[in-house]
Parts: structure tokens; C-alpha cells; sequence
């Protein structure tokens, strides 16, 4: 995304938002899903080459992970979270009041800036917003837990996120996988199945149509020696 078109949306944030609840005492602004495309379809006649915010919506894997997390407080709760490619964040604001400190970060500057509004609706004082792209993720950062909702949907992007998933498990940190059951996903996941601690498969549905969501948590001890 060229500096221009990042600048316009932080200042001038185009999609108008709702106020969505979520689950009882979680509100959170989301990008009016019945807007998204038109406005998205105006800003590109200025702005040719800005990325679809596929970002603006809560998809079905991050609707798994929030479940999964709310009835398994254990790889959550008082810990350093982070979550990586967040787009609305709802897992990282549904188990907020219970973690140590939390940052959400997206490579999107405009997902970013929503983050920023709902952290300061919420009151999260223990929590931070951050553009992070994960094929120049900081070495500096690091958590107990690190989320990831649907990141493996680009295969050119598999290896670099295995080899960033298996830095973090060297570390010790744990990470908590939520993926579409995509065939073109098999070998992503397939790769991670040494270290895999904890499996749960959620159907999640929406408009009708029921999508088959992995859960898995991830930890190096249960990877052989090498």
C-alpha cells in the first residue's frame, strides 16, 4: 500500500462502523458490512491499487478462536497475548479482561487505527495496537501466547510463516492456530502436527452456510528431539 492511501485512511477512516455486540458486555466497531463495498469501490477511483479490506469483517475462524479461548482460559489468562494479523481483534478484546498485557496488530494501517478505537472504547489500558507485516515481524517482540485467526490462506506465504511459528515454539512461547479446513491449507497444518498439544474442531455458521474450523495449540515440548 502506497504511503498516501495509509495516511487517508488512518486520518480520514472511510467506512462508516457499527457498534456490534459480540457476547455479553463486548462491544466492538466494525466496518458496516453493508457499506464496505461501495465505499471500498469509490476510494478506489483516487486511490487505484488499494488492497479490499478483507480485514473489515469478524470471519468464521476468529468466531472459533473466541469460543475456544472463553472455555480455556488457561493459555490466556494473566499472560503477555499477541495477536498477529488480528483485523477486528475479536479474540484478543473477548479474553482481554483476563490477560497480563495484550497487542493486536495487522499489517493494515486502517485495521490498526479500528483497533485503536475499540481498545479505547473497552478502557484497555494494558493493551496496545500495532502494524506489524509478519515477513518483517520485529525481533524484539515477544508473548506467552501468540493468536493467529485464518493467516494460512496464501500458500507463497506458508514458509515463512511456519518458520516464524517454529521460532516462537523454540522460544517457548505457545501458539494458538484457528484455520479454515481448506484443502489448500492441508499442508500448513500437517507441517505443525508434532507440536500440536490441543485439537478442537468448531462448525461455525453463517448466512446458512456452516464453515469447519481447526483449533490447534501449539507448544515445542511436544515436538521430538532433534
Amino acid at each position: 500500500m502506497k504511503i498516501l492511501n495509509s495516511k487517508f485512511i488512518i486520518q480520514n477512516f472511510p467506512y462508516p462502523l457499527l457498534l456490534q455486540p459480540y457476547s455479553p458486555g463486548l462491544h466492538l466497531y466494525i466496518p458496516d458490512p453493508q457499506q464496505v463495498k461501495s465505499v471500498y469501490e469509490k476510494l478506489l477511483v483516487t486511490y487505484p491499487g488499494l488492497p479490499f479490506p478483507f480485514w473489515a469483517k469478524v470471519w468464521p475462524a476468529a468466531h472459533a478462536m473466541a469460543a475456544f479461548l472463553l472455555s480455556h482460559p488457561e493459555w490466556t489468562h494473566d499472560k503477555k497475548v499477541l495477536e498477529i494479523g488480528a483485523g477486528i481483534g475479536l479474540p484478543s478484546f473477548s479474553i482481554a479482561g483476563k490477560a497480563a498485557s495484550l497487542i493486536i496488530t495487522d499489517h493494515d494501517p486502517a485495521a490498526v487505527a479500528l483497533l485503536e478505537k475499540n481498545i479505547a472504547l473497552l478502557g484497555l489500558s494494558h493493551a496496545n495496537a500495532m502494524s506489524i507485516d509478519w515477513n518483517h515481524f520485529p525481533s524484539d517482540i515477544s508473548a506467552d501466547t501468540i493468536l493467529l485467526s485464518d493467516v494460512n490462506y496464501a500458500p507463497e506465504q506458508f514458509e515463512v510463516l511456519l518458520t516464524l511459528i517454529r521460532q516462537w515454539l523454540d522460544a517457548g512461547t505457545t501458539v494458538v492456530l484457528s484455520t479454515p479446513q481448506r484443502i489448500m491449507g492441508v499442508p500448513f497444518v500437517a507441517a505443525l502436527t508434532n507440536y500440536i498439544v490441543q485439537q478442537r474442531t468448531s462448525s461455525i455458521e453463517e448466512s446458512g452456510v456452516a464453515t469447519d474450523i481447526s483449533i490447534l495449540v501449539l507448544q515445542k515440548n511436544n515436538a521430538p528431539a532433534s
